[in-house]
């Protein structure tokens, strides 16, 4: 009998009948956002970049898979945000403020806002990580997500 009073009480909820509905979900292949180029911050070697959901409006994370071929580095950086780098393979070295950390496979770093962070490929194998952060919104920009998702 909870299930119906349950139902009830969520429709009757101010809160949930000023929402707006949920966006679609998007689902993309990272085939097809793939490119050659050079790290960001000081194009250190060369590297393969996803830029997966580039293409995504009013989105509010960047959720990027980037490899860094042999002796490729993004290089040190000032964040304005706090990231996420994940390494999915290979081995790599990331600095934050110049503390130093060894990176394999299923390890990730999680650095600070305002810290002077980069990574950089180590070994014969790239470097493949996923690197995660907020996007920065414009002056003016709304944030497109639901109030009860802030």
């Amino acid at each position: 009998m909870r299930t119906p009073l349950l139902a009830f009480a969520l429709l009757a909820s101010p809160a949930l009948a000023d929402e707006p509905p949920a966006r679609p979900m998007v689902v993309i292949d990272e085939a097809a956002t793939v490119r050659d180029e050079p790290p960001p911050h000081g194009a250190i070697g060369m590297s393969t970049a996803y830029r997966i959901f580039d293409g995504v409006p009013a989105r509010t994370m960047e959720f990027r898979k980037r490899v860094l071929h042999p002796g490729a580095a993004i290089g040190a950086h000032v964040i304005a945000h706090d990231e996420v780098y994940y390494v999915l393979a290979g081995e790599g070295e990331v600095v934050s403020d110049g503390a130093t950390a060894r990176l394999g496979p299923g390890m990730a770093a999680y650095l600070y806002t305002g810290a002077n962070v980069g990574i950089r490929q180590l070994g014969d194998e790239p470097l493949a990580l996923i690197i995660s952060y907020p996007v920065e919104r414009t002056a003016g920009e709304q944030d497109p997500r639901p109030a009860s998702a802030r």
